[in-house]
């Protein structure tokens, strides 16, 4: 299963899969069906089973999806089996949020610290965490395990401090600034556009 490449719109579907067999769960639900599961997220039936066959099918025939068994497998596939230890750079009202965001913690996203250059932040707790000076995160990435680091800060300090965490040992980057950040090789890196999802949506009403 690990040698064979898998397209990225299934990899960017099996979230979905892990957040609704999560809901089904939390609702007692055993076993669904294909048919049951493409209704509940506007996917087909045959695209579940597509998609699914990438990593063994999970399946049996007249039967359906084991929800909890399915649920779980997901969330090895999707490496959900250990926890991540993440950072934040930038409190402000974007960081604040994803701090305040408690579904990360339960999927095994840790958040650690936080970090701002600002004066009137700097010292404050969001939900237990300390907002650190941004001057002491080189010293703090050299001292503790960093998976994961989000950024939320203006897209003209971004790349800087992109490059700034890979030196210190962050291979995952997840960007909310307004700039596409292209790093080395073997840093992940997810660039989320909000903007860009604001567009898309204005385009479908314009179009509707």
């Amino acid at each position: 299963m690990a040698e064979k490449e898998i397209s990225l719109a299934v990899i960017k579907r099996l979230p979905k899969y892990y957040r609704n067999l999560g809901e089904l769960l939390e609702n007692n639900v055993e076993r669904i069906s294909s048919k049951e599961l493409s209704e509940r997220m506007q996917v087909t039936a045959s695209q579940i089973r597509q998609d699914l066959n990438n990593f063994g099918g999970f399946g049996q025939q007249g039967y359906g999806y084991n929800v909890e068994y399915l649920h779980t497998e997901i969330g090895k596939i999707l490496g959900l089996t250990r926890k991540y230890h993440m950072i934040i750079i930038g409190a402000g009202n974007l960081g604040q949020a994803l701090a305040n965001y408690t579904q990360f913690e339960k999927n095994g996203f840790v958040l650690k610290a936080m970090f701002d250059k600002k004066q009137e932040l700097i010292g404050q707790t969001i939900r237990g965490v300390k907002i650190l000076n941004a001057e002491t995160m080189g010293q703090y990435l050299k001292e503790h395990e960093v998976d994961i680091a989000a950024i939320t800060i203006p897209k003209e300090n971004a790349p800087t401090v992109a490059m700034d965490l890979v030196k210190g040992g962050v291979r995952a980057i997840w960007n909310f600034a307004p700039t596409d950040l292209h790093l080395p090789e073997g840093v992940k890196v997810e660039n989320v556009h909000l903007a860009d999802s604001l567009m898309r949506l204005s385009y479908n009403l314009k179009n509707s």
